[in-house]
């Protein structure tokens, strides 16, 4: 990883890329956010605690995507059934996470690093697996750029720890300009009945499966 230097630079990208981003993208906001509250009413925001750099929680702030419709138990209904027409708009485009460059303007992501998963996640990941919280979560990184939520946790893993000991600035540069060209393309979104697992869900059934 890079010295001091290099990774106050990298703050400093951040600092000036989400500041300009959230003035420029304000108004787009706005829209995004009357759109939410007219398809599925308050909150438009969605709020969860996620681990950040060494781990240490913080807030992860998107626009919600989803309902909370729920069975006669009171279950929550498949996220396909919840996914809404402008939920599944947003995702395909990426604009959901436009709420997240507050939380890199604050400090809390950077705008390229692994993506921030569930705390639940924290004692299922591997020592070497436990690296990509050497590093602030990102908005986008390297596995991303590789395919996104379409990845294998293993596979996902094995691309932030590569982030991690390979990082620099020039690295974050190429890591952003194929970002874009993967959110004008759509590629590597997960259809909305994508069934999502978790680190050790995968684990067990890729051992069982040996």
């Amino acid at each position: 990883m890079g010295g001091w230097v290099a990774r106050r630079a990298k703050r400093l990208v951040d600092i000036a890329v989400a500041g300009s981003a959230l003035m420029l993208t304000a108004p787009l906001m706005g829209i995004v956010a009357l759109l939410v509250r007219r398809s599925m009413g308050s909150p438009v925001l969605f709020r969860q605690v996620r681990p950040g750099l060494h781990g240490r929680p913080f807030s992860v702030i998107k626009f919600r995507t989803m309902t909370d419709a729920r069975d006669a138990t009171g279950a929550l209904l498949p996220q396909a059934q919840r996914m809404t027409r402008t939920g599944d708009l947003l995702r395909r485009t990426s604009l959901d996470e436009l709420p997240q460059l507050w939380s890199i303007f604050k400090g809390d992501m950077s705008i390229v690093g692994p993506r921030p998963l569930l705390m639940e996640y924290l004692d299922q990941y591997t020592p070497e697996e436990a690296r990509r919280h050497e590093v602030p979560p990102g908005l986008t990184g390297w596995a991303q750029v590789h395919g996104r939520q379409l990845l294998n946790f293993e596979e996902r893993f094995r691309l932030d720890v590569w982030y991690v000991e390979n990082w620099s600035l020039s690295l974050d540069l190429r890591i952003m300009l194929l970002t874009v060209r993967k959110v004008l393309s759509g590629d590597g979104v997960p259809p909305a009945d994508h069934v999502f697992t978790s680190p050790a869900e995968e684990r067990a059934a890729r051992e069982g499966h040996s």
